[in-house]
């Protein structure tokens, strides 16, 4: 029987290195009739309506009061349609707009079916349009089309986002500094 204690730990050293993650995607990198379907569905909950829905100062009983709910063609209370509008927009930002340097605009938003407490929100994106700028080198326009769907499949939400996104050769991402790091904070190549 031989002794391999010296080979096991040899093997088990590893070298370190700065792997690259997700930076999101430039303007480059979207093309007319992409659909991202974005990760990680949300169940809203009563917490969440009734935060924003005192937040906001929205005074409709049917977000806050049961008693008045209880007696409407629903018969529970709504979540507030701002809540499903920023559950949907901020699922979206992983792939639509990390890169951002400005949200032009939300348009033509619609409300498809009501969201309860409790249920679980998934959203999608389609690339509609994009242009590049003659003002400014440095940003293309993409316009996309946001829906937002409950765990029946029910369409809930849909609304134009327009993002304004950086190009690429403009961002210069790498592993010591994706999106949102400053310069030095961190493991950096020279620590590997």
């Amino acid at each position: 029987m031989t002794d391999d204690s010296d080979t096991d730990d040899a093997d088990e050293q590893t070298d370190k290195r700065l792997v690259e993650g997700w930076h999101g995607r430039y303007y480059e990198d979207f093309a007319v009739g992409d659909v991202y379907k974005h990760p990680f569905g949300r169940t809203v909950t009563e917490t969440d309506n009734v935060w924003l829905t005192n937040v906001t100062m929205n005074c409709n009983p049917m977000h806050f009061n049961e008693a008045y709910a209880a007696e409407t063609e629903f018969g529970e209370r709504l979540v507030n349609g701002l809540v499903v509008i920023a559950t949907a927009v901020g699922m979206s930002v992983i792939d639509v707009s990390v890169n951002a340097t400005a949200n032009l605009g939300y348009d033509d938003v619609r409300h498809h079916n009501p969201v309860f407490h409790g249920d679980t929100i998934f959203a999608e994106s389609e690339v509609r349009s994009k242009r590049e700028l003659e003002s400014r080198d440095h940003v293309g326009i993409v316009e996309t089309e946001l829906r937002a769907y409950n765990q029946h499949d029910d369409l809930v939400l849909s609304l134009e986002r327009t993002p304004m996104v950086l190009k690429r050769e403009y961002a210069e991402p790498s592993a010591a500094e994706p999106p949102g790091w400053p310069e030095g904070i961190g493991t950096q190549p020279e620590d590997c």
